[in-house]
Protein backbone atom coordinates (compact mmCIF):
# COMPACT_ATOMS: atom_id res chain seq x y z
CA UNK A 1 0.00 0.00 0.00
CA UNK A 2 1.27 3.26 -0.71
CA UNK A 3 2.83 4.94 2.28
CA UNK A 4 0.86 8.06 1.60
CA UNK A 5 -2.83 6.50 2.03
CA UNK A 6 -5.26 7.94 3.56
CA UNK A 7 -7.05 5.71 6.85
CA UNK A 8 -10.19 4.76 5.34
CA UNK A 9 -12.69 7.07 6.70
CA UNK A 10 -16.12 6.89 4.49
CA UNK A 11 -19.24 4.80 5.81
CA UNK A 12 -18.29 0.81 5.40
CA UNK A 13 -20.03 -0.27 2.11
CA UNK A 14 -19.23 -3.53 0.15
CA UNK A 15 -16.93 -1.68 -2.60
CA UNK A 16 -14.75 -0.09 0.28
CA UNK A 17 -14.71 -3.79 1.74
CA UNK A 18 -13.94 -5.10 -1.13
CA UNK A 19 -10.39 -2.55 -1.28
CA UNK A 20 -9.15 -3.31 2.40
CA UNK A 21 -9.56 -6.73 1.57
CA UNK A 22 -7.35 -6.65 -1.51
CA UNK A 23 -4.59 -3.80 -0.11
CA UNK A 24 -4.84 -6.41 3.02
CA UNK A 25 -3.56 -9.17 0.79
CA UNK A 26 -1.48 -7.32 -1.40
CA UNK A 27 -3.47 -7.96 -4.39
CA UNK A 28 -2.33 -5.39 -7.34
CA UNK A 29 0.68 -5.03 -5.33
CA UNK A 30 -1.10 -2.57 -3.10
CA UNK A 31 -2.14 -0.27 -5.98
CA UNK A 32 -5.87 1.48 -5.43
CA UNK A 33 -6.14 2.75 -9.50
CA UNK A 34 -9.95 3.82 -10.68
CA UNK A 35 -11.04 5.22 -13.16
CA UNK A 36 -14.15 7.41 -14.42
CA UNK A 37 -14.71 6.58 -17.75
CA UNK A 38 -17.78 9.04 -19.61
CA UNK A 39 -19.06 8.89 -23.42
CA UNK A 40 -18.61 12.19 -24.85
CA UNK A 41 -22.25 12.05 -26.51
CA UNK A 42 -23.74 14.30 -23.73
CA UNK A 43 -24.05 16.22 -20.67
CA UNK A 44 -23.26 14.97 -16.99
CA UNK A 45 -25.93 14.18 -14.84
CA UNK A 46 -26.44 13.67 -11.04
CA UNK A 47 -25.88 9.58 -11.57
CA UNK A 48 -22.84 10.42 -13.28
CA UNK A 49 -22.00 12.67 -10.12
CA UNK A 50 -22.49 9.31 -7.74
CA UNK A 51 -20.19 7.42 -10.06
CA UNK A 52 -17.16 10.28 -9.77
CA UNK A 53 -17.50 10.67 -6.05
CA UNK A 54 -16.90 7.34 -5.84
CA UNK A 55 -14.05 6.53 -8.46
CA UNK A 56 -12.10 9.66 -7.00
CA UNK A 57 -13.24 9.12 -3.85
CA UNK A 58 -11.91 6.07 -3.27
CA UNK A 59 -8.98 6.73 -5.15
CA UNK A 60 -8.16 9.81 -2.82
CA UNK A 61 -9.44 7.71 0.60
CA UNK A 62 -6.75 4.69 -0.16
CA UNK A 63 -4.08 7.10 -1.98
CA UNK A 64 -3.96 6.03 -4.95
CA UNK A 65 -4.84 7.89 -8.39
CA UNK A 66 -8.13 7.78 -10.46
CA UNK A 67 -8.41 8.51 -14.62
CA UNK A 68 -10.79 10.38 -16.67
CA UNK A 69 -10.83 8.27 -19.60
CA UNK A 70 -13.08 9.44 -22.50
CA UNK A 71 -14.93 5.96 -24.19
CA UNK A 72 -14.63 7.95 -27.69
CA UNK A 73 -15.25 4.68 -29.52
CA UNK A 74 -18.62 6.12 -32.09
CA UNK A 75 -17.67 9.04 -33.84
CA UNK A 76 -21.50 9.42 -35.03
CA UNK A 77 -22.31 10.91 -32.05
CA UNK A 78 -19.31 12.29 -30.34
CA UNK A 79 -18.02 16.13 -29.96
CA UNK A 80 -15.44 18.18 -28.48
CA UNK A 81 -18.07 19.83 -26.82
CA UNK A 82 -18.85 17.56 -24.73
CA UNK A 83 -15.22 16.41 -23.81
CA UNK A 84 -14.77 19.95 -22.30
CA UNK A 85 -18.09 20.41 -20.47
CA UNK A 86 -17.54 16.97 -18.77
CA UNK A 87 -14.14 18.29 -17.94
CA UNK A 88 -15.83 21.32 -16.03
CA UNK A 89 -18.21 18.97 -14.51
CA UNK A 90 -15.72 16.98 -12.70
CA UNK A 91 -13.17 20.18 -11.56
CA UNK A 92 -16.40 21.79 -10.28
CA UNK A 93 -17.48 18.99 -8.19
CA UNK A 94 -14.11 19.31 -6.41
CA UNK A 95 -12.16 16.67 -8.05
CA UNK A 96 -8.75 16.46 -10.52
CA UNK A 97 -7.16 13.98 -12.50
CA UNK A 98 -4.10 15.11 -12.49
CA UNK A 99 -1.67 13.80 -15.73
CA UNK A 100 -4.11 10.79 -15.52
CA UNK A 101 -6.35 12.11 -19.19
CA UNK A 102 -6.60 9.46 -21.30
CA UNK A 103 -9.09 8.27 -24.21
CA UNK A 104 -10.01 5.34 -25.93
CA UNK A 105 -9.20 6.83 -29.14
CA UNK A 106 -5.00 6.46 -27.69
CA UNK A 107 -5.32 2.32 -27.66
CA UNK A 108 -6.45 2.31 -31.59
CA UNK A 109 -3.86 0.84 -32.60
CA UNK A 110 -3.31 -1.22 -29.61
CA UNK A 111 -7.11 -2.52 -29.59
CA UNK A 112 -6.75 -3.42 -33.52
CA UNK A 113 -3.63 -5.47 -32.70
CA UNK A 114 -5.47 -6.80 -29.89
CA UNK A 115 -8.62 -7.86 -32.41
CA UNK A 116 -6.09 -9.47 -34.91
CA UNK A 117 -4.69 -11.73 -31.46
CA UNK A 118 -7.86 -12.85 -31.06
CA UNK A 119 -8.23 -14.01 -34.43
CA UNK A 120 -5.24 -15.67 -34.53
CA UNK A 121 -6.25 -17.78 -31.46
CA UNK A 122 -9.35 -18.68 -33.50
CA UNK A 123 -11.38 -16.65 -31.38
CA UNK A 124 -12.87 -14.17 -33.31
CA UNK A 125 -14.31 -13.88 -37.31
CA UNK A 126 -15.63 -11.61 -39.76
CA UNK A 127 -19.46 -12.11 -40.24
CA UNK A 128 -20.82 -10.62 -43.17
CA UNK A 129 -24.68 -11.39 -42.08
CA UNK A 130 -26.77 -7.92 -42.10
CA UNK A 131 -27.51 -6.24 -39.14
CA UNK A 132 -30.73 -7.47 -39.10
CA UNK A 133 -29.88 -11.50 -39.34
CA UNK A 134 -27.15 -11.38 -36.62
CA UNK A 135 -30.34 -10.15 -34.01
CA UNK A 136 -32.23 -12.45 -35.29
CA UNK A 137 -29.48 -15.26 -35.03
CA UNK A 138 -29.01 -14.15 -31.63
CA UNK A 139 -32.08 -15.51 -30.08
CA UNK A 140 -34.36 -15.10 -27.00
CA UNK A 141 -33.63 -15.48 -23.29
CA UNK A 142 -35.58 -18.89 -23.50
CA UNK A 143 -34.24 -19.99 -26.81
CA UNK A 144 -30.65 -20.42 -28.00
CA UNK A 145 -28.94 -18.54 -30.88
CA UNK A 146 -28.06 -19.89 -34.24
CA UNK A 147 -24.65 -20.03 -35.95
CA UNK A 148 -23.78 -18.02 -38.21
CA UNK A 149 -22.37 -19.44 -41.58
CA UNK A 150 -19.31 -17.33 -41.56
CA UNK A 151 -18.75 -18.42 -38.34
CA UNK A 152 -15.70 -20.83 -39.58
CA UNK A 153 -13.81 -19.07 -41.94
CA UNK A 154 -10.64 -19.68 -41.72
CA UNK A 155 -8.19 -17.80 -39.79
CA UNK A 156 -6.35 -16.27 -43.04
CA UNK A 157 -9.97 -15.54 -44.33
CA UNK A 158 -10.98 -13.59 -41.32
CA UNK A 159 -7.52 -11.74 -40.71
CA UNK A 160 -7.42 -10.68 -44.97
CA UNK A 161 -10.95 -9.40 -44.17
CA UNK A 162 -10.58 -7.35 -40.74
CA UNK A 163 -7.47 -6.01 -42.97
CA UNK A 164 -9.85 -4.46 -45.52
CA UNK A 165 -12.44 -3.73 -43.22
CA UNK A 166 -9.89 -1.75 -41.99
CA UNK A 167 -8.60 -0.19 -44.81
CA UNK A 168 -12.25 0.80 -45.80
CA UNK A 169 -13.34 -1.67 -48.79
CA UNK A 170 -16.24 -2.37 -47.11
CA UNK A 171 -19.45 0.02 -46.41
CA UNK A 172 -21.05 0.38 -43.22
CA UNK A 173 -23.33 -3.21 -41.99
CA UNK A 174 -21.49 -5.21 -44.70
CA UNK A 175 -19.81 -6.94 -41.76
CA UNK A 176 -18.31 -7.00 -38.21
CA UNK A 177 -15.47 -8.60 -35.84
CA UNK A 178 -17.43 -10.98 -33.78
CA UNK A 179 -16.08 -12.87 -30.79
CA UNK A 180 -16.49 -16.70 -31.33
CA UNK A 181 -17.82 -18.11 -27.88
CA UNK A 182 -20.94 -19.68 -27.91
CA UNK A 183 -24.34 -19.10 -29.25
CA UNK A 184 -26.04 -21.47 -26.39
CA UNK A 185 -24.71 -19.21 -24.20
CA UNK A 186 -27.55 -18.64 -21.05
CA UNK A 187 -25.80 -14.78 -20.81
CA UNK A 188 -27.08 -13.46 -24.41
CA UNK A 189 -23.99 -11.17 -24.19
CA UNK A 190 -22.06 -14.05 -24.48
CA UNK A 191 -23.29 -15.15 -27.89
CA UNK A 192 -20.49 -13.84 -30.40
CA UNK A 193 -20.83 -10.28 -29.31
CA UNK A 194 -19.49 -7.65 -32.25
CA UNK A 195 -15.87 -6.46 -31.28
CA UNK A 196 -15.62 -4.37 -34.39
CA UNK A 197 -18.01 -2.43 -36.63
CA UNK A 198 -17.23 -0.15 -39.94
CA UNK A 199 -18.25 3.51 -39.21
CA UNK A 200 -17.68 5.82 -41.90
CA UNK A 201 -17.08 9.39 -39.85
CA UNK A 202 -13.87 11.59 -39.42
CA UNK A 203 -13.27 10.99 -34.97
CA UNK A 204 -12.50 14.03 -33.64
CA UNK A 205 -9.08 12.88 -32.20
CA UNK A 206 -7.92 10.61 -35.00
CA UNK A 207 -9.57 12.32 -37.89
CA UNK A 208 -9.82 9.94 -40.98
CA UNK A 209 -7.30 7.40 -40.12
CA UNK A 210 -9.73 5.03 -38.77
CA UNK A 211 -12.90 3.45 -40.50
CA UNK A 212 -13.61 0.57 -38.01
CA UNK A 213 -14.33 1.30 -34.80
CA UNK A 214 -14.02 -0.95 -31.56
CA UNK A 215 -17.02 -1.60 -29.68
CA UNK A 216 -18.12 -0.30 -26.18
CA UNK A 217 -17.18 -3.70 -24.46
CA UNK A 218 -14.05 -4.30 -26.29
CA UNK A 219 -12.59 -0.95 -25.77
CA UNK A 220 -13.59 -0.83 -22.39
CA UNK A 221 -11.65 -3.67 -20.73
CA UNK A 222 -8.86 -3.45 -22.84
CA UNK A 223 -8.44 0.01 -21.54
CA UNK A 224 -8.87 -0.27 -18.08
CA UNK A 225 -6.04 -3.29 -19.13
CA UNK A 226 -3.76 -0.87 -20.70
CA UNK A 227 -4.29 1.70 -17.85
CA UNK A 228 -3.56 -1.05 -14.95
CA UNK A 229 -7.02 -0.04 -13.63
CA UNK A 230 -7.34 -2.47 -9.81
CA UNK A 231 -11.14 -1.68 -9.40
CA UNK A 232 -13.02 -0.95 -12.42
CA UNK A 233 -16.07 0.39 -10.38
CA UNK A 234 -19.19 0.40 -12.75
CA UNK A 235 -23.08 0.49 -12.69
CA UNK A 236 -25.42 -1.99 -12.21
CA UNK A 237 -26.60 -2.89 -15.61
CA UNK A 238 -23.27 -3.78 -16.72
CA UNK A 239 -23.32 -6.86 -14.65
CA UNK A 240 -24.27 -9.55 -17.45
CA UNK A 241 -21.19 -8.12 -19.77
CA UNK A 242 -18.43 -8.45 -16.46
CA UNK A 243 -18.74 -12.26 -18.31
CA UNK A 244 -17.65 -11.02 -21.77
CA UNK A 245 -14.87 -8.45 -19.95
CA UNK A 246 -13.37 -10.82 -18.02
CA UNK A 247 -13.83 -13.53 -20.97
CA UNK A 248 -11.72 -11.24 -23.52
CA UNK A 249 -9.31 -10.48 -21.25
CA UNK A 250 -8.55 -14.11 -20.12
CA UNK A 251 -8.47 -15.12 -23.27
CA UNK A 252 -5.82 -12.79 -24.60
CA UNK A 253 -4.33 -13.82 -21.19
CA UNK A 254 -3.31 -9.94 -20.08
CA UNK A 255 -3.67 -7.71 -17.13
CA UNK A 256 -7.08 -7.95 -15.54
CA UNK A 257 -8.41 -5.58 -13.20
CA UNK A 258 -11.39 -6.53 -11.05
CA UNK A 259 -14.98 -5.28 -12.17
CA UNK A 260 -17.67 -4.14 -9.08
CA UNK A 261 -21.27 -3.32 -9.75
CA UNK A 262 -23.28 -0.99 -8.07
CA UNK A 263 -26.81 0.50 -8.08
CA UNK A 264 -27.39 3.26 -10.35
CA UNK A 265 -28.84 6.22 -8.80
CA UNK A 266 -32.53 6.95 -9.56
CA UNK A 267 -34.26 10.13 -8.16
CA UNK A 268 -38.04 10.84 -7.99
CA UNK A 269 -39.32 13.49 -10.00
CA UNK A 270 -36.79 12.77 -12.26
CA UNK A 271 -35.54 10.92 -15.60
CA UNK A 272 -32.10 9.60 -16.00
CA UNK A 273 -31.90 8.08 -19.30
CA UNK A 274 -29.92 9.88 -21.90
CA UNK A 275 -32.62 9.33 -24.12
CA UNK A 276 -34.76 10.96 -22.34
CA UNK A 277 -33.10 13.86 -21.90
CA UNK A 278 -32.04 14.41 -25.27
CA UNK A 279 -35.79 13.95 -26.12
CA UNK A 280 -36.62 17.28 -23.61
CA UNK A 281 -33.99 19.31 -25.22
CA UNK A 282 -34.62 18.21 -28.89
CA UNK A 283 -38.38 18.63 -28.09
CA UNK A 284 -37.85 22.13 -26.35
CA UNK A 285 -39.96 21.02 -23.72
CA UNK A 286 -36.54 22.85 -21.30
CA UNK A 287 -34.28 25.51 -22.11
CA UNK A 288 -31.25 23.32 -23.26
CA UNK A 289 -28.98 20.80 -21.47
CA UNK A 290 -28.17 23.73 -18.49
CA UNK A 291 -31.97 24.28 -17.69
CA UNK A 292 -32.07 24.60 -14.31
CA UNK A 293 -34.91 21.89 -14.27
CA UNK A 294 -32.57 19.57 -15.33
CA UNK A 295 -30.63 17.05 -13.71
CA UNK A 296 -27.55 17.84 -15.50
CA UNK A 297 -24.97 18.62 -13.46
CA UNK A 298 -24.69 21.90 -15.53
CA UNK A 299 -28.11 22.66 -14.87
CA UNK A 300 -27.51 22.12 -11.39
CA UNK A 301 -24.32 24.57 -11.24
CA UNK A 302 -26.80 27.19 -13.22
CA UNK A 303 -29.62 26.68 -11.08
CA UNK A 304 -27.41 27.35 -7.63
CA UNK A 305 -26.41 23.79 -6.49
CA UNK A 306 -23.24 23.92 -4.85
CA UNK A 307 -20.38 21.03 -5.53
CA UNK A 308 -20.22 20.45 -1.67
CA UNK A 309 -23.93 19.62 -1.08
CA UNK A 310 -23.79 17.38 -4.18
CA UNK A 311 -20.80 15.68 -2.80
CA UNK A 312 -22.56 15.58 0.70
CA UNK A 313 -25.88 13.58 -0.85
CA UNK A 314 -23.89 11.13 -3.14
CA UNK A 315 -22.37 10.21 0.50
CA UNK A 316 -25.75 10.12 2.14
CA UNK A 317 -26.93 7.80 -0.07
CA UNK A 318 -24.18 5.43 0.19
CA UNK A 319 -23.48 2.34 -2.24
CA UNK A 320 -26.19 -0.86 -2.97
CA UNK A 321 -26.19 -3.75 -4.85
CA UNK A 322 -29.84 -3.30 -5.78
CA UNK A 323 -31.70 -0.47 -7.47
CA UNK A 324 -34.00 1.46 -6.22
CA UNK A 325 -35.25 5.54 -5.56
CA UNK A 326 -34.01 8.02 -3.82
CA UNK A 327 -36.15 10.99 -2.97
CA UNK A 328 -35.38 14.57 -4.69
CA UNK A 329 -36.52 16.08 -0.59
CA UNK A 330 -33.07 14.51 0.55
CA UNK A 331 -30.69 16.45 -2.74
CA UNK A 332 -32.94 19.03 -1.51
CA UNK A 333 -32.35 19.09 1.64
CA UNK A 334 -28.54 18.45 1.19
CA UNK A 335 -28.73 21.80 -0.78
CA UNK A 336 -30.19 23.61 2.08
CA UNK A 337 -27.70 22.38 4.84
CA UNK A 338 -25.16 23.81 2.70
CA UNK A 339 -26.53 27.06 1.86
CA UNK A 340 -27.95 27.86 5.26
CA UNK A 341 -23.98 27.73 6.80
CA UNK A 342 -22.40 29.93 3.55
CA UNK A 343 -25.15 31.71 1.90
CA UNK A 344 -25.55 35.38 2.45
CA UNK A 345 -28.67 36.77 3.44
CA UNK A 346 -30.57 39.74 1.40
CA UNK A 347 -34.55 40.95 1.21
CA UNK A 348 -36.27 40.58 -2.45
CA UNK A 349 -39.60 41.24 -3.04
CA UNK A 350 -41.18 39.08 -6.08
CA UNK A 351 -44.80 40.52 -6.14
CA UNK A 352 -44.69 43.76 -4.86
CA UNK A 353 -46.97 46.07 -3.63
CA UNK A 354 -46.42 49.78 -3.10
CA UNK A 355 -46.07 51.06 0.77
CA UNK A 356 -46.15 54.86 1.53
CA UNK A 357 -45.15 55.64 5.13
CA UNK A 358 -47.16 59.18 5.43
CA UNK A 359 -45.17 60.12 8.98
CA UNK A 360 -41.84 59.22 7.28
CA UNK A 361 -40.05 62.57 6.40
CA UNK A 362 -40.73 63.02 2.24
CA UNK A 363 -36.63 62.27 0.91
CA UNK A 364 -34.76 61.56 3.64
CA UNK A 365 -32.94 58.10 3.42
CA UNK A 366 -31.54 56.20 6.63
CA UNK A 367 -29.07 53.16 6.78
CA UNK A 368 -30.34 50.39 8.93
CA UNK A 369 -27.62 47.29 9.72
CA UNK A 370 -28.69 43.70 8.75
CA UNK A 371 -26.70 40.96 9.66
CA UNK A 372 -25.31 39.05 6.72
CA UNK A 373 -25.73 35.20 7.57
CA UNK A 374 -26.98 34.27 11.43
CA UNK A 375 -25.50 31.15 11.08
CA UNK A 376 -21.79 32.82 10.71
CA UNK A 377 -20.73 35.97 12.37
CA UNK A 378 -17.50 36.13 10.54
CA UNK A 379 -20.10 37.17 7.54
CA UNK A 380 -20.77 40.58 9.42
CA UNK A 381 -23.44 43.01 8.43
CA UNK A 382 -24.41 45.19 5.53
CA UNK A 383 -26.40 48.82 5.56
CA UNK A 384 -29.32 48.48 4.18
CA UNK A 385 -31.31 52.14 2.99
CA UNK A 386 -34.83 52.74 4.07
CA UNK A 387 -37.01 55.25 2.82
CA UNK A 388 -40.43 56.94 2.29
CA UNK A 389 -41.34 54.24 0.18
CA UNK A 390 -41.30 50.80 0.74
CA UNK A 391 -42.32 47.36 -0.94
CA UNK A 392 -43.45 44.24 0.33
CA UNK A 393 -44.71 41.11 -0.62
CA UNK A 394 -48.27 41.29 -1.76
CA UNK A 395 -49.06 38.07 -0.22
CA UNK A 396 -48.13 39.84 2.97
CA UNK A 397 -51.43 41.96 3.18
CA UNK A 398 -55.20 40.91 3.56
CA UNK A 399 -57.87 43.38 3.37
CA UNK A 400 -60.19 41.27 5.32
CA UNK A 401 -57.73 38.72 6.71
CA UNK A 402 -58.76 35.06 7.89
CA UNK A 403 -58.45 34.44 11.79
CA UNK A 404 -55.19 32.92 11.79
CA UNK A 405 -53.83 35.33 9.34
CA UNK A 406 -51.11 37.74 11.27
CA UNK A 407 -49.51 39.69 8.64
CA UNK A 408 -50.25 42.98 7.88
CA UNK A 409 -54.31 44.20 7.57
CA UNK A 410 -56.36 47.47 7.94
CA UNK A 411 -55.85 48.88 11.23
CA UNK A 412 -52.83 46.10 12.44
CA UNK A 413 -49.50 46.50 12.97
CA UNK A 414 -46.47 44.32 12.25
CA UNK A 415 -42.59 44.87 12.17
CA UNK A 416 -40.72 45.60 9.31
CA UNK A 417 -37.23 43.76 8.77
CA UNK A 418 -34.49 44.87 10.66
CA UNK A 419 -36.26 48.56 10.79
CA UNK A 420 -40.17 49.83 12.71
CA UNK A 421 -43.26 48.84 13.51
CA UNK A 422 -45.55 49.98 10.80
CA UNK A 423 -49.29 50.23 10.98
CA UNK A 424 -51.83 49.88 8.20
CA UNK A 425 -54.08 53.44 8.24
CA UNK A 426 -55.49 53.04 4.34
CA UNK A 427 -55.50 51.57 0.92
CA UNK A 428 -55.24 52.72 -2.46
CA UNK A 429 -56.90 51.30 -5.46
CA UNK A 430 -56.17 52.04 -8.97
CA UNK A 431 -58.65 51.81 -11.69
CA UNK A 432 -60.06 48.37 -12.10
CA UNK A 433 -60.67 48.22 -8.15
CA UNK A 434 -57.57 46.54 -7.13
CA UNK A 435 -55.17 47.30 -4.62
CA UNK A 436 -52.72 49.17 -6.35
CA UNK A 437 -50.73 51.06 -2.85
CA UNK A 438 -50.69 50.84 1.06
CA UNK A 439 -51.18 53.78 3.50
CA UNK A 440 -49.19 53.15 6.90
CA UNK A 441 -47.66 54.88 9.28
CA UNK A 442 -44.54 53.94 11.40
CA UNK A 443 -43.17 54.22 15.09
CA UNK A 444 -39.48 55.92 15.40
CA UNK A 445 -38.91 54.37 18.37
CA UNK A 446 -39.00 50.74 17.37
CA UNK A 447 -36.05 51.14 15.11
CA UNK A 448 -34.38 47.88 14.92
CA UNK A 449 -35.84 46.31 17.89
CA UNK A 450 -39.26 46.19 20.34
CA UNK A 451 -41.19 49.04 21.01
CA UNK A 452 -39.99 50.77 24.54
CA UNK A 453 -43.82 50.16 26.01
CA UNK A 454 -43.30 46.54 25.33
CA UNK A 455 -46.26 45.76 22.96
CA UNK A 456 -45.36 42.85 20.38
CA UNK A 457 -46.63 42.25 16.88
CA UNK A 458 -47.26 38.73 15.82
CA UNK A 459 -45.32 38.86 12.58
CA UNK A 460 -42.01 40.09 10.48
CA UNK A 461 -42.22 41.59 7.00
CA UNK A 462 -39.39 41.50 4.45
CA UNK A 463 -39.05 44.62 2.53
CA UNK A 464 -36.90 46.77 0.09
CA UNK A 465 -36.53 50.59 -0.37
CA UNK A 466 -38.47 51.81 -3.31
CA UNK A 467 -36.25 54.76 -4.09
CA UNK A 468 -33.34 52.11 -3.92
CA UNK A 469 -34.98 48.99 -4.98
CA UNK A 470 -33.11 46.79 -8.37
CA UNK A 471 -35.60 45.71 -10.54
CA UNK A 472 -35.07 41.75 -11.35
CA UNK A 473 -36.12 39.01 -13.02
CA UNK A 474 -37.19 35.60 -10.62
CA UNK A 475 -37.66 32.40 -11.80
CA UNK A 476 -38.92 30.16 -9.28
CA UNK A 477 -38.36 26.18 -10.29
CA UNK A 478 -40.32 23.37 -9.00
CA UNK A 479 -40.27 19.48 -10.31
CA UNK A 480 -40.21 19.14 -13.82
CA UNK A 481 -42.54 16.21 -13.57
CA UNK A 482 -45.86 15.57 -11.33
CA UNK A 483 -44.97 12.15 -11.06
CA UNK A 484 -42.79 10.50 -8.41
CA UNK A 485 -41.55 8.23 -11.80
CA UNK A 486 -41.92 9.33 -14.75
CA UNK A 487 -39.41 6.88 -16.23
CA UNK A 488 -42.64 4.13 -15.84
CA UNK A 489 -45.00 6.50 -17.14
CA UNK A 490 -46.55 5.21 -20.50
CA UNK A 491 -45.45 8.41 -22.18
CA UNK A 492 -42.91 10.65 -19.75
CA UNK A 493 -43.70 13.79 -21.31
CA UNK A 494 -47.32 13.33 -20.43
CA UNK A 495 -46.67 13.43 -16.91
CA UNK A 496 -44.24 16.81 -17.47
CA UNK A 497 -45.69 19.59 -14.81
CA UNK A 498 -46.94 22.12 -16.55
CA UNK A 499 -46.23 24.55 -13.20
CA UNK A 500 -42.38 23.58 -13.07
CA UNK A 501 -41.58 27.38 -14.05
CA UNK A 502 -42.85 30.70 -12.90
CA UNK A 503 -41.02 33.86 -13.92
CA UNK A 504 -42.09 37.22 -12.16
CA UNK A 505 -40.77 39.63 -13.94
CA UNK A 506 -41.40 43.15 -11.93
CA UNK A 507 -39.41 41.72 -8.65
CA UNK A 508 -37.69 44.72 -6.66
CA UNK A 509 -34.62 43.41 -5.20
CA UNK A 510 -32.23 45.00 -2.25
CA UNK A 511 -28.99 47.25 -4.12
CA UNK A 512 -26.87 45.11 -2.82
CA UNK A 513 -27.64 42.19 -4.78
CA UNK A 514 -26.60 43.99 -7.95
CA UNK A 515 -23.33 43.54 -7.07
CA UNK A 516 -23.93 39.84 -6.19
CA UNK A 517 -21.53 37.72 -8.50
CA UNK A 518 -22.77 35.32 -11.02
CA UNK A 519 -23.84 32.02 -9.78
CA UNK A 520 -23.10 33.35 -6.39
CA UNK A 521 -25.44 31.43 -4.18
CA UNK A 522 -27.65 33.78 -1.64
CA UNK A 523 -31.07 33.47 0.65
CA UNK A 524 -34.08 35.71 0.10
CA UNK A 525 -34.96 36.18 3.64
CA UNK A 526 -38.66 34.32 4.28
CA UNK A 527 -38.78 33.02 0.54
CA UNK A 528 -35.85 30.51 -0.23
CA UNK A 529 -32.52 30.42 -1.71
CA UNK A 530 -31.74 32.23 -4.91
CA UNK A 531 -28.44 32.17 -7.60
CA UNK A 532 -27.70 34.54 -10.36
CA UNK A 533 -28.52 33.07 -13.57
CA UNK A 534 -25.20 32.47 -15.89
CA UNK A 535 -27.39 32.39 -19.24
CA UNK A 536 -29.58 35.46 -18.91
CA UNK A 537 -28.48 37.62 -16.40
CA UNK A 538 -27.21 41.39 -17.56
CA UNK A 539 -25.83 44.41 -16.01
CA UNK A 540 -29.30 46.23 -16.16
CA UNK A 541 -31.41 43.22 -15.79
CA UNK A 542 -30.46 40.97 -13.13
CA UNK A 543 -32.03 37.47 -13.28
CA UNK A 544 -31.84 34.92 -9.83
CA UNK A 545 -32.96 31.41 -9.62
CA UNK A 546 -34.36 29.87 -6.71
CA UNK A 547 -32.42 27.31 -6.05
CA UNK A 548 -34.56 25.41 -2.93
CA UNK A 549 -37.31 26.91 -1.12
CA UNK A 550 -36.59 27.33 2.91
CA UNK A 551 -39.32 24.73 3.75
CA UNK A 552 -37.48 20.98 3.97
CA UNK A 553 -39.62 18.63 3.26
CA UNK A 554 -36.98 15.97 3.97
CA UNK A 555 -37.15 16.99 7.71
CA UNK A 556 -40.63 15.66 7.15
CA UNK A 557 -40.28 13.28 6.06
CA UNK A 558 -37.47 11.54 8.27
CA UNK A 559 -40.01 12.87 11.55
CA UNK A 560 -42.23 10.96 9.87
CA UNK A 561 -40.82 7.83 9.35
CA UNK A 562 -39.30 7.95 13.08
CA UNK A 563 -42.91 8.49 14.14
CA UNK A 564 -43.59 4.70 11.83
CA UNK A 565 -40.86 3.23 13.16
CA UNK A 566 -42.16 4.16 16.85
CA UNK A 567 -45.50 2.90 16.25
Amino acid sequence: MPTDAKEPSGPSNFIRQIIQADLKRGKYEGRVVTRFPPEPNGYLHIGHAKSICLNFGFAEEFGGTCHLRFDDTNPSKENVTYVESIKEDVRWLGFDWDAHLYFSSDYFDRLYEYAISLIKLGKAYVDSLAPEEIRAYRGTLTEPGKESPYRQRSVEENLDLFQRMAAGEFEEGECVLRAKIDMAAANIIMRDPTLYRIRKRSHHRTNDKWCIYPMYDFAHCLSDSIERITHSICTLEFENNRELYDWILDTLGIYHPQQIEFARLNLSYTVLSKRKLIELVDGGFVDGWDDPRMPTISGFRRRGYTPGAIRNFCDRIGVAKRDSMVDLALLEHCIREDLNKHAPRFMGVLRPLRVVIENYPAGETESLEAINNPEDERMGTRLIPFSRELYIEREDFMEDPPKKFFRLAPGREVRLRYAYFITCTGIVRDENGEIAELRCTYDPATRGGDAPDGRKVKSTLHWVSADHAVNGEVRLYNHLFTVENPAAAEDFKAVLNPDSLEILGKAKLEPALAGLGIGEPCQFERLGYFCKDLKYSTADQPVFNRVVTLRDQWAKIKKQQKADKKQ
